[in-house]
C-alpha cells in the first residue's frame, strides 16, 4: 500500500510563541500526521517596508501595521527551530520547515530534513531554486499562482543543479486563504502528473477536510494542510486552518482512503467477499418436479439461491439432456443429475 505523506502545516500559527509552537507539534503528533511543518525566514531578507498586506491578511489582522511588521512578530530564530526539531522527534512526529531565504536554506540543511519545501511564492525565484537544486535532496514543490510552463521551468532549474526528477513531488495548490471550492480545480493535479511525469500531491487552503480526502482518492502522494489550536487566535493564517479534532478526522479519513484504494488495481473477489458468493448468487434449480427420463427445456428451470450449483450462465448446456431420476421442485441441479 502506498502511504500518503500527511504534512500538518503549523506555518506561523505559533504567533512567535515557543510554547504555542510546541503545543502545535504535540497536536500534529496526536493527530497522526507524518510531519509537522513550520516556516523559517529572516523578515528583512523577504519583505520590504513598503510591501502591502494581502487581502486575507488585512481581513484577519487589520491594516494598522505593515506586512513587514506583521511578519516580523511571527519570526522565530534558528536556535528556536533547532529546539523545535528536537521536540518533534521527542513527540514522535517528523519535523519540516519551509525556507524563504538563503540563510534559512543553509540552516535547515544542517538539520538533515527529509524534504526541502519550495513555497509557491518562490517558484519564479531563480537564485532560490538554484540553491535548493544544488542540495540534490528530495523536494516538495508547491504551485499556487502558477501556469504549467512556470512549473516546468522551475523543475528544469532543479534538475540542472543536480536534483533528480524522481525526487520531486509537485503539489497542486490555490494561493487564496481560504480557497473557495470553485477555485480548487482539483483535476489540475492530474494534469500535473500527466504533463510533468512527476509524483503529485495537494496543498489545501479550503475550509474543511473534503478536498484533501478527494485528492487522496485521486492519487495524491502528499497532503499538506494548515492547522491551529484555535481558529480565533490572532494572526493571518488561523482562520483558514483546521483545529486539532478536524486534523485528526482528516488524517483518519486519509488512512481509510489508502486502505480503500488498495495497491494492485486488480478486480477480483476479496477474501471477505468469497464467503458470500454462495449466498448472493443463484444457480440452476428445477421449476417443478420432474420424472425420470424427462428431456429438459428452458421452462423446467428457475434461477434461485444458493449459488453453489450450476451457474445460470451455463443453463443452455442442460437443454435437451434427460434426467437420470425423478427430482422434486426446486432441486438444485448438478451435472450428475443429467445424461
Amino acid at each position: 500500500m502506498n502511504r500518503v505523506i500527511v504534512i500538518a502545516e503549523a506555518g506561523v500559527n505559533h504567533n512567535g510563541d515557543m510554547a504555542l509552537a510546541k503545543a502545535l507539534i504535540e497536536s500534529a503528533a496526536k493527530a497522526g500526521a507524518d510531519y509537522v511543518k513550520f516556516q523559517t525566514f529572516v523578515t528583512e531578507l523577504n519583505i520590504s517596508q513598503a510591501a502591502a498586506k494581502a487581502e486575507y491578511q488585512i481581513t484577519n489582522t487589520g491594516n494598522s501595521e505593515s506586512q513587514f511588521e506583521m511578519v516580523k512578530k511571527l519570526e522565530l530564530s534558528f536556535e528556536n527551530f533547532t529546539e523545535l526539531a528536537v521536540y518533534a522527534r521527542h513527540c514522535g512526529v517528523k519535523f519540516l520547515s519551509t525556507a524563504f531565504d538563503q540563510p534559512s536554506i543553509d540552516f535547515l540543511h544542517t538539520l538533515s530534513l527529509d524534504f526541502f519545501k519550495i513555497p509557491s511564492g518562490e517558484i519564479t525565484n531563480l537564485p532560490f531554486l538554484r540553491s535548493i537544486g544544488r542540495l540534490k535532496g528530495k523536494v516538495i514543490l508547491s504551485t499556487g499562482m502558477c501556469v504549467i510552463q512556470e512549473i516546468r521551468e522551475a523543475i528544469d532549474v532543479l534538475n540542472t543543479e543536480g536534483t533528480r526528477a524522481e525526487d520531486i513531488i509537485v503539489l497542486h495548490c490555490t494561493t487564496d486563504y481560504p480557497t473557495a471550492m470553485q477555485d480548487v480545480h482539483l483535476d489540475a493535479m492530474l494534469t500535473l502528473r500527466k504533463e510533468l511525469g512527476v509524483e503529485v500531491g495537494y496543498s489545501d487552503h479550503t475550509i474543511g477536510i473534503e478536498v484533501p480526502i478527494a485528492a487522496t482518492a485521486l492519487g495524491a502522494r502528499v497532503i499538506e494542510k494548515h492547522f491551529t489550536l484555535d481558529r480565533n487566535l490572532p494572526g493571518p493564517d488561523h482562520a483558514a486552518s483546521l483545529e486539532p479534532s478536524e486534523l485528526e478526522s482528516m488524517v483518519r479519513a486519509i488512512r481509510n482512503i489508502e486502505l480503500a484504494l488498495g495497491d494492485d488495481g486488480i478486480k477480483q473477489p476479496t477474501a471477505a467477499e468469497k464467503k458470500n458468493i454462495r449466498i448472493a448468487r443463484k444457480s440452476v434449480h428445477l421449476a417443478h418436479a420432474l420424472n425420470n427420463g424427462h428431456i429438459l427445456s428452458e421452462e423446467d428451470f428457475v434461477m434461485i439461491r444458493p449459488g453453489d450449483g450450476i451457474s445460470p450462465m451455463k443453463f443452455e448446456q442442460l437443454l435437451g439432456r434427460s434426467i437420470k431420476a425423478a427430482l422434486p421442485k426446486h432441486h438444485k441441479l448438478s451435472w450428475e443429475d443429467v445424461i
